[in-house]
């Protein structure tokens, strides 16, 4: 990937993303450059549909919007395939619309802790 500096300078940075089947509806995309790191907390479902968004219609409407661009000038570039591999995985392990039936137990551990407290 590239971030690319308000002077228009472009550095790489690499992107390692996870998924974690206990939280389903969330994608963490560690971003690791030459002097820092930053983790970011997004939505499958917004990586999702950005792969099929474009620059008209980009996915999301607050902070972070996703869309496929062959212009490099925005904040971060990179190539869509890594990203729609990454998407089908997740996939393979949680399709979507069944986010809730892995989270079930989760939801009833916190529902007792709540009425124990």
């Amino acid at each position: 990937m590239h971030l690319v500096l308000p002077d228009a300078s472009v550095l790489p940075i690499s992107a390692e993303l996870s998924f974690d089947a206990a939280d389903p509806y969330t994608v963490r995309i560690v971003f690791t450059g030459t002097h820092s790191t930053s983790t970011w907390l997004i939505g499958r479902e917004l990586l999702a549909h950005g792969l099929l968004a474009d620059t008209g219609s980009p996915a999301g409407t607050g902070d972070v919007r996703i869309w496929r661009d062959e212009d490099p000038s925005y904040l971060l570039a990179g190539p869509a395939e890594p990203f729609v591999r990454f998407v089908d995985a997740t996939v393979a392990l949680v399709p979507f619309g069944q986010e809730s039936d892995q989270m079930e137990d989760e939801i009833s551990r916190l529902i007792v802790t709540l009425l124990d407290a």
